[in-house]
C-alpha cells in the first residue's frame, strides 16, 4: 500500500463552489474487523476492496507475526487471506498496534482468550488511550494480563490464562470497541460452550455494534442479543470463511464531501456506501437534513446539496461520534448556535477532540462552549484565516478542509492545516479528492 508524501502543511484557499462525484475508500471499521475474522476463521478468504490506511497496514502486520497468510493482488486493494480456525500458528510475538483502536481492542480479545506471550505496544497516544474496561472484563474470565506502563492502559503483556465461559461483562460507557473485542472472541471458546456477554451501565455507539454483529452473522457466528444489555454466542458455532467478502465505502470518510454539498452549493455524490449500508454513520445525513441540506440516496450512494442557509441544530450525537465532527464544522454556515451532546467519547479518540476542535474552531472566529460531554458553536460573522493544527488526528485535518467553502450565510476563508500526512490514518488520498470537488 502506497502513501502519498505529504509536506509539513497544506494551504487551502477559499472555494467558491463544490461539484462531483466522490469514490470513497473503504470503512476503517469493517476492514479490520474482517481482517481479523478472516484470519479467526476456516477457510481462505478474498476480501475485496480492503482499505489503504494506515492503521490496516497495522493490523495486517500484527496478523503477519501471528503467523496469518495473506496475500495482496496486485497493486489494488484485494487480499487473500488464509484463516488459521481458531488458533494463531506463533503464540509468542511483540506486536506494533500504532494508534489503531480498531485493532488493538480486538485482538487483545482474540490473543487473550487463545493464550501465549504476546506484548502490544502503539505510539505514545496510544499508550494515553483507556483499554482498562477490556482488560479487566478479561481478567475477570480467567485472562492473564498485565499492564507494562500506566495501569488501565496499554502496553500490555498477554499471558496464557484459563478462560471460563461464565461471567462476562464489560462497562459500555466509554468505547463500544470493548464489547466488539469480547464479542468477536467469544466464539473462540463457544465451540463447547455458550457464552453471554452483559453490558454494564449505557452502551455507547451502538452502530457499531451492529456492524459487529453483522460481519460476525456473515463468518457464520449468530449472536443472541436482548436489547442492548445482554450478547448471548450460543455453543456448537465457530467462524468459516464466507469466500468472499466487499469491504464498503468509509461512511465517516463520506461525511466531508456530503457536508461540502450541503455547505457549498452541489451537487457532491460519494460513491461506495447508501441507503443499505450496514455503518451507522451514513445517519450523518439524517443532521444535515435538520440543517436543510437536500440528500438523495441510492443503494450505493449518497448524495448532498445546498438548499439555503443552514439551520442551527440541538441534537444527541452518541450513535455518530466520528461523523459529528462535521456538524460540528457544518455549524460554521449555520444561522445560530448548534449543540453536540453525548460527545464525551471524543475526549478518548485519537486526540481529546473536544479540546481540539473548540480551540481550532476558536481560531476561526467561532464562540465555543465546550463541556464534558458537549459542544456549543456559535458561528461569527466572518470566517478569519488561520493555522489549523491537527494533533496528530485525522479528522481533525479532514474537517478543517471545511472551512475553506464558501456557504449561503458567509464566506469560506484561507486555511493552513499542519501535519496534513496525519489523513494516511484512514484516507491518504483525502486532499486530492477533496481538490477534484472544488470550483474555484
Amino acid at each position: 500500500m502506497k502513501t502519498p508524501h505529504f509536506p509539513p502543511y497544506i494551504d487551502l484557499p477559499p472555494v467558491a463552489h463544490v461539484q462531483g462525484v466522490v469514490p470513497l475508500p473503504g470503512s476503517k471499521s469493517i476492514s479490520n474487523r474482517t481482517l481479523l475474522l478472516a484470519a479467526l476463521a476456516e477457510g481462505k478468504t478474498e476480501i475485496v476492496e480492503l482499505l489503504a490506511s494506515d492503521d490496516t497496514l497495522v493490523m495486517l502486520n500484527a496478523l503477519q507475526k501471528l503467523g496469518v497468510s495473506w496475500q495482496q493482488h496486485g497493486e489494488g486493494q484485494d487480499f487473500a487471506v488464509q484463516g488459521v480456525d481458531g488458533k494463531f500458528p506463533i503464540s509468542r510475538a511483540d506486536l506494533f498496534m500504532g494508534n489503531a483502536g480498531t485493532a488493538i481492542r480486538p485482538l487483545v480479545g482474540a490473543l487473550a482468550v487463545l493464550g501465549g506471550s504476546y506484548t502490544l505496544h502503539g505510539v505514545p497516544r496510544m499508550h494515553e488511550r483507556p483499554i482498562g474496561d477490556l482488560v479487566e472484563a478479561l481478567k475477570g474470565v480467567g485472562a492473564q494480563i498485565d499492564y507494562t506502563g500506566t495501569p488501565g492502559f496499554p502496553p500490555l503483556h498477554i499471558h496464557s490464562g484459563h478462560i471460563r465461559p461464565n461471567g462476562w461483562k464489560v462497562r459500555g460507557n466509554v468505547s463500544s470497541q470493548f464489547l466488539t473485542a469480547l464479542l468477536m472472541a467469544a466464539p473462540l471458546i463457544a465451540r463447547h460452550h455458550a457464552v453471554s456477554i452483559d453490558v454494564v451501565g449505557e452502551l455507547i455507539s451502538k452502530p457499531y455494534i451492529e456492524i459487529t454483529l453483522n460481519l460476525m452473522r456473515r463468518f457464520g457466528v449468530v449472536v443472541e442479543r436482548d436489547g442492548w444489555q445482554k450478547f448471548t454466542i450460543p455453543a456448537g458455532q465457530r467462524y468459516l470463511s464466507p469466500g468472499s467478502i466487499h469491504v464498503e465505502g468509509d461512511a465517516s470518510s463520506a461525511s466531508y464531501f456530503l457536508a461540502a454539498g450541503a455547505i457549498c452549493g452541489g451537487p457532491v455524490r460519494v460513491q461506495g456506501v447508501g441507503r443499505d449500508s450496514i455503518q451507522g454513520d451514513v445517519r450523518f445525513v439524517d443532521a444535515l437534513q435538520q440543517m436543510g441540506a437536500e440528500i438523495t440516496m441510492g443503494d450505493n450512494w449518497i448524495e448532498a446539496r445546498s438548499n439555503g442557509v443552514l439551520k442551527a441544530i440541538d441534537a444527541d450525537f452518541n450513535a455518530i461520534p466520528d461523523a459529528a465532527m462535521t456538524i460540528a464544522m457544518a455549524a460554521l454556515y449555520c444561522n445560530g448556535t448548534s449543540v453536540l451532546r453525548n460527545i464525551g467519547s471524543w475526549r478518548v479518540k485519537e486526540t481529546d477532540r473536544i479540546d481540539a476542535m473548540a480551540a481550532e474552531l476558536i481560531k476561526l472566529g467561532a464562540r465555543i462552549e465546550a463541556g464534558p460531554d458537549y459542544l456549543a458553536i456559535t458561528p461569527p460573522d466572518f470566517l478569519q484565516p488561520a493555522t489549523i493544527a491537527t494533533y496528530d488526528d485525522h479528522r481533525m485535518a479532514m474537517c478543517f478542509s471545511l472551512a475553506t467553502l464558501n456557504g449561503v450565510a458567509r464566506a469560506g476563508t484561507k486555511v493552513r492545516i499542519m501535519d496534513p500526512h496525519c489523513v494516511a490514518k484512514t484516507f491518504p488520498d483525502y486532499f486530492a479528492a477533496f481538490g477534484k470537488i472544488k470550483h474555484f
